[in-house]
């Protein structure tokens, strides 16, 4: 058993949640409270009623997501909504969310678990978004389709892919997970010839083919599991919990 305001801070400071910045409706870190004690820790993608109820199922009290309680502004306490919060407190279901900070850790963050994976060993931060850098890139030896064979493998699903360069290797590989696919514009000026992220809008696609770099889409919930699972894992092993990671892909 772990005291609740104990993981709470050690996850704040880690992560540095007073210092990186966020969309207005992150409300990163500790959600919704228990009765102040922690057992087992349960990580998901999202916040949402199906996986609250299964993270209850196993018996969690601390449930780590990427997308919280609140992506969709205030609501209603009714319905789904209304389950939610009812189910988990009955539950004694403790929820703590971290966004953008658990995308830019630089070992537990899911860029840098992502780009390991797929063997970037000296990747380096770039991309400025409000006073920090938001993905990692590295150059490499690689032919296009064996960067595709890697993710793919990694990721455990197929890709969809745009090949803008003409050139067979990947040169420059930018990666940003989630639904970074609209910033293709900037990865090109930015000098990334081949960009991985989860998902993006159609244009995206068109535009990478007009200005020569390779896109590919790894699906937003596929390339954003890393982070959670390494941060449930460190903290059950540094408070000797238990650790689950439940998993509700959504396909995109």
């Amino acid at each position: 058993m772990a005291p609740l305001h104990e993981i709470e801070s050690f996850i704040n400071t880690e992560l540095r949640l007073g210092e990186i910045p966020d969309y207005s409706a992150a409300h990163n870190g500790l959600q919704l409270s228990n009765n102040g004690a922690v057992t087992k820790v349960a990580a998901a993608v999202d916040a949402s009623l199906p996986v609250i109820r299964k993270a209850i199922n196993e018996g969690a009290d601390l449930l780590v997501v990427h997308h919280g309680l609140f992506w969709q502004g205030v609501q209603r306490l009714v319905g789904a909504q209304y389950d939610k919060f009812t189910e988990a407190i009955q539950a004694n279901l403790a929820i703590y969310s971290a966004h953008i900070p658990l995308d830019v850790h630089p070992t537990l963050g899911n860029n840098a678990l992502l780009a390991k994976a797929i063997g970037m060993d000296k990747a380096v931060f770039y991309n400025d978004w409000k006073g920090i850098k938001l993905g990692v890139r590295q150059e490499m030896e690689l032919e296009f389709e064996d960067i595709i064979q890697r993710l793919k493998k990694t990721l455990g699903q197929e890709v969809h892919f745009c090949r803008g360069r003409k050139e067979p290797s990947v040169g420059v590989v930018g990666i940003i997970t989630g639904g970074a696919g609209s910033e293709i514009a900037a990865m090109a000026q930015q000098g990334i010839d081949t960009f991985i992220t989860g998902e993006g809008p159609h244009w995206s696609y068109p535009l990478a083919e007009e200005l020569g770099v390779n896109i590919i889409y790894g699906g937003h919930y596929a390339t954003e599991t890393f982070g959670v699972k390494a941060l449930s894992h460190y903290i059950a092993n540094k408070w000797e919990l238990s650790a689950v990671f439940i998993d509700h892909p959504t396909g995109l």
